[in-house]
């Protein structure tokens, strides 16, 4: 930003001093009303040579003491043939006038200047009644700018398909199709586009009329570059396709800013004729503080409110359930541990099949809840067999000595423990 912001200060202190020069060309030429005129600014223009540097000349245009140029002339530089091109069409107004156009040109080389002043004389000519539209895609704006081109072009109306024409047809307008809105192509190899209006003040002929039938399905189509028609090799043997979604035949009344693209920038009330021959009543762009705004805050809160609303409901209820599956998860848990409490009993089982039987004393206190204590029905259960897999060894307990039943005086059968801790000892 910085160097262009120099570049641009240096440019403005070296363009300055060349307006209080005495080295000034003056130049005239002679344009029609309604009628495109072009002029090719190029270097020997001021008495120089192109040395094959990139850019090495800035043109800078303006109507003479002005800062612009006026509204129906542009300027372009085209990279292509290092040359500028000045091109337009006066309008009606201008007949009979002289504007002078300044044309200040830069050396970069040499950081020479040279100043230049075009002197347009406009004439009178009768507007075209009778106007072609069409858009030529395989050309950009500066290969309309060659005047054998231009021929060629008005050739294949004036010899085949409009030879009423022959006398007055001349181009209206021309101007890049990107600068009127159409896109640049995916590929920069590929060319951008040309609009160009032919108009005469004789009637169509009839080949015309068929072909404005022929193509007046494809007027809802933006473009299309696919489409052909009966006079496509007549066109492309002259080196134009053109793109027939975008060719129209329109009829003015002395009034060519009726035309749609026009460089002028105000359109007068009035009537035009259809190719029919009716009056209609031409239709005005509304200007930008007439045309209605729209407020888009009630369709942004919509937007929101409405998901944000489905988005709380379904909250809402996955909450509900969720809580009370809890609860029931929980009432489940608490009953299941209250029922697998085991009750404090200490059982002893007692075998006297005879009188040298042995007998156990087991207790089922430390026994784990999962079993239930009337499984357990004698020693042999596989509940305290040793190695059981349905106890685990935290639940093994040593054995406890055996008891022997010895007798008394009274014959009664007593346990001893005593005794048989001695008799073993």
């Amino acid at each position: 930003m910085q160097k262009t912001m120099l570049k641009l200060l240096l440019l403005a202190v070296v363009l300055v001093p060349c307006c209080s020069g005495t080295e000034t060309i003056y130049i005239t030429d002679d344009v029609s009303v309604s009628e495109l005129f072009s002029l090719r600014i190029e270097p020997r223009m001021f008495n120089w040579s192109y040395e094959g540097l990139s850019e090495q000349f800035h043109y800078r245009s303006s109507l003479e003491g002005y800062p612009d140029l006026p509204s129906w002339i542009r300027y372009m530089y085209s990279t292509e043939y290092h040359s500028g091109f000045l091109y337009g069409t006066p309008p009606p107004r201008t007949a009979d006038t002289r504007v002078p156009i300044e044309i200040i040109a830069l050396n970069r080389m040499s950081y020479e200047t040279k100043r230049l002043v075009l002197m347009l004389a406009v004439h009178h000519k009768p507007v075209a009644k009778h106007v072609i539209q069409m858009k030529i895609d395989n050309l950009n704006w500066v290969h309309m700018m060659d005047p054998g081109r231009i021929e060629n072009l008005k050739n294949i109306f004036r010899n085949d398909l409009w030879p009423e024409s022959r006398s007055d047809l001349h181009i209206i307008f021309m101007d890049s199709a990107v600068k009127l809105g159409a896109r640049l192509p995916l590929r920069p190899q590929q060319r951008e586009g040309v609009v160009v209006h032919l108009g005469s003040r004789a009637e169509f002929s009839g080949r015309m009329l068929d072909l404005q039938e022929e193509v007046k399905p494809l007027y809802k189509i933006a473009s299309c570059t696919y489409k052909r028609t009966s006079v496509q090799t007549t066109f492309e043997n002259s080196g134009f396709k053109l793109d027939w979604c975008a060719f129209r035949l329109t009829s003015s009344d002395d009034d060519i800013t009726a035309l749609p693209h026009h460089p002028n920038e105000s359109h007068k009330d009035g009537d035009h004729t259809n190719l029919s021959g009716q009056h209609v009543e031409r239709w005005d762009a509304p200007l930008k503080s007439e045309i209605p705004e729209r407020n888009y805050s009630d369709e942004v809160a919509i937007s929101f409110a409405i998901p944000g609303m489905i988005f709380a409901l379904l909250l809402c209820g996955l909450t509900i359930i969720l809580c009370f599956q809890h609860e029931k998860l929980m009432h489940k848990s608490s009953r299941h541990e209250y029922n697998m409490v085991p009750s404090n009993v200490q059982m002893v089982h007692y075998s006297p099949e005879d009188a040298h039987s042995t007998i156990k004393l087991k207790s089922l206190r430390d026994a784990p809840f999962d079993v239930e204590p009337q499984r357990i029905s004698s020693p042999s259960d596989s509940f305290y067999r040793e190695g059981s897999p349905h106890i685990s060894n935290m639940y093994m307990r040593p054995k406890p000595p055996p008891y022997k039943l010895t007798g008394n005086s009274s014959g009664s059968p007593t346990l001893n423990r005593n005794h048989a801790d001695n008799g073993e000892m």
